[in-house]
Parts: C-alpha cells; sequence; structure tokens
C-alpha cells in the first residue's frame, strides 16, 4: 500500500482557489501580513487582486466586507484566534448582519485550530472559534480533517452565498479519501466507519483520533463532521439513530458551544434515545508546554482516553 499523501490544508485551499482565480476575477484573497508559499503565488498571478492589509485583523474584515458589498467573492487569511476573536465585532456586524440585508460572500480562512501551534501557548490557541461563530446567524461554519476535504471547500464556498468561516489545521496531515462526492460535501458529514453499538462524531484534526482508535478496537463508527452549521440533519440523525451511544471528541471547550452542542441540541430536539459523552478541552485554559498528544492527554482526550471511554459504554 502507497503511503498516503500528506498536505497542510492551506496549501491544498490556497493552491485550488489560485486555479479558480485564473478563470474567475471576481475573487480577492486578502491576508493579515501571515505569509506561506502558497500565497507567493496568487501575489505573483495576481497583484491587483491580493491586499496584504498587515497585522490588522479587524481592517481585514472591514476591507473584505467593503469588496464583497462592490459584488466581489472574497476570501480572508489569518492565524485563527484573531480573525474570530479580535475582529469578532466586524464579523458580526459586517457580515452576519450586513448578510441578512444584502448578499456579502466573504469566507474567513483561519489557520491554527485547535491546539495546532501548541507551543505558543494558550494566547495562540484556538477553542473558542467554533462556538463563538456557530452563534452568529447568517455564517456558515465548516471544520475539515483532511487537505482533500479543504480542496474542495473552494467550490463549497464559491457556491454558497453569505459569510462562512473555515477553521485550518497548522500542521499537514494525511487524507482520508482520494476525493469527496458533491452530495457528501453538502449534507456535511460522511461516515468514515460503520460500528454496532458506539459511533464516535468528530471534527477537524480529531478525526484522525477517532479513525485511530476505530482501528484499534474494531467495529466502532466514525462521523466526520466537516460542516458544523449547517449541515443535514435528517442524514445525520439516519445515521445516528443505529447507535445505541455516540461520543463527541473536539480540539475545543466541550459544554461551551462547539461541536457538543451542536450534536446534543439535536439529539434533544429529535427526542432520540441515543446518549451522548463529551470529550475536549476543560473549562480552563493550558500553560503547560509539550506535544499535541502531550495537551491532549491532560484533558483526558488522547486515545487511550477516548478508546477508554468506547470500551465502558460498548459493555453497557
Amino acid at each position: 500500500m502507497s503511503k498516503p499523501k500528506i498536505m497542510t490544508m492551506r496549501d491544498s485551499f490556497i493552491g485550488t482557489l489560485c486555479d479558480r482565480m485564473a478563470t474567475d476575477d471576481s475573487i480577492f484573497f486578502l491576508a493579515a501580513d501571515l505569509g506561506a508559499p502558497a500565497l507567493d503565488r496568487i501575489r505573483d498571478e495576481f497583484p491587483s487582486r491580493f491586499i496584504n492589509v498587515g497585522i490588522a485583523e479587524q481592517n481585514l474584515i472591514n476591507v473584505a466586507s467593503g469588496l464583497a458589498l462592490e459584488g466581489f467573492t472574497v476570501y480572508t487569511y489569518a492565524i485563527a484566534p484573531f480573525i474570530t476573536m479580535r475582529a469578532y465585532e466586524q464579523v458580526r456586524v459586517n457580515l452576519a448582519i450586513s448578510s441578512q440585508i444584502r448578499p456579502v460572500n466573504v469566507t474567513m480562512l483561519g489557520l491554527g485550530g485547535g491546539v495546532s501551534y501548541q507551543v505558543s501557548g494558550p494566547t495562540h490557541h484556538c477553542l473558542e472559534d467554533l462556538a463563538i461563530m456557530r452563534l452568529l446567524p447568517n455564517i456558515s461554519v465548516y471544520c475539515p480533517s483532511d487537505w482533500v476535504t479543504a480542496a474542495a471547500l473552494v467550490d463549497q464556498t464559491r457556491s454558497i452565498s453569505g459569510p462562512k468561516y473555515i477553521r485550518f489545521d497548522g500542521k499537514a496531515l494525511p487524507s482520508f479519501q482520494d476525493r469527496i462526492d458533491i452530495d457528501i460535501m453538502n449534507q456535511g458529514f460522511r461516515e468514515l466507519a460503520a460500528g454496532n453499538k458506539v459511533c464516535i462524531i468528530s471534527t477537524g484534526y480529531m478525526t484522525h483520533r477517532a479513525v485511530s482508535v476505530a482501528e484499534e478496537i474494531g467495529n466502532v463508527g466514525v462521523i466526520d463532521i466537516f460542516k458544523l452549521k449547517p449541515f443535514d440533519r435528517v442524514r445525520l440523525m439516519e445515521t445516528i439513530s443505529r447507535y445505541k451511544h455516540v461520543i463527541t471528541i473536539e480540539e475545543g471547550f466541550i459544554g461551551g458551544g462547539g461541536l457538543d452542542a451542536a450534536i446534543g441540541s439535536m439529539l434533544t430536539d429529535e427526542r432520540s434515545p441515543v446518549t451522548l459523552d463529551r470529550l475536549g478541552f476543560n473549562d480552563s485554559y493550558v500553560f503547560e508546554l509539550g506535544s499535541r498528544d502531550y495537551l491532549h492527554g491532560l484533558n483526558n482526550m488522547n486515545n487511550a482516553s477516548i478508546a477508554a471511554r468506547v470500551r465502558k459504554l460498548d459493555n453497557q
């Protein structure tokens, strides 16, 4: 078996977007002084549609919303905690509120979701973004788990009007599949493994942990949620209803409005008998330094902890 190709979500997405810019002159790309080789190609090939606003995420959203209100399709790129939390008021007013009145096609790209910037400490960890972006009306929220999904999001975001937020992991990761069908992209999730009693529902980087645990234990379902708002609730409930227990795992604070809240509210609304367990970061910031595995272990969300939870539920 050939070794799976490893790539960053950022490079895959921006490379695909650059290809689209060659035939679509409505696309603008804005960056908050964050460099990458993939950006050099856009800067070189489309200098009139690439803007570096500097380390000014609030102004990044202001400029993007102005271009979008003139009818352009705009992509903004910055470090995840800063494009969401530093610019939250601008996102709320200029994108979420404005888009309810006029078309505003802005896609926010946040690099370094979760603790992929593990050695930079809590200022650069991004554990709140999925919850606070889901809270805003009119904004779609994505959290891909691999570079293939990230690339597919280019055409997805171009075809859907309105503001969008995509959380990119900061590390190069393998892909789970060679391609994703448009029907799967539209429903917002995919079942990567089928199981018996227990299913792990994950998003982003944690899908790699979910798949690893499922392969170790066997007979465990894995559902990858790459679109947290909105997703196809009918199809997702049909999939979840085959199980007795589900466990959500995410690089975010549990009980704060992220993946666990999305699944929990759906199960409550549907009066589902499926039980829900939640794994993620506890209600405190992580100041310890170490690998991603180490930080996950501190919060009982490493492979061993997930496997223990699965086995406990499987015996119930």
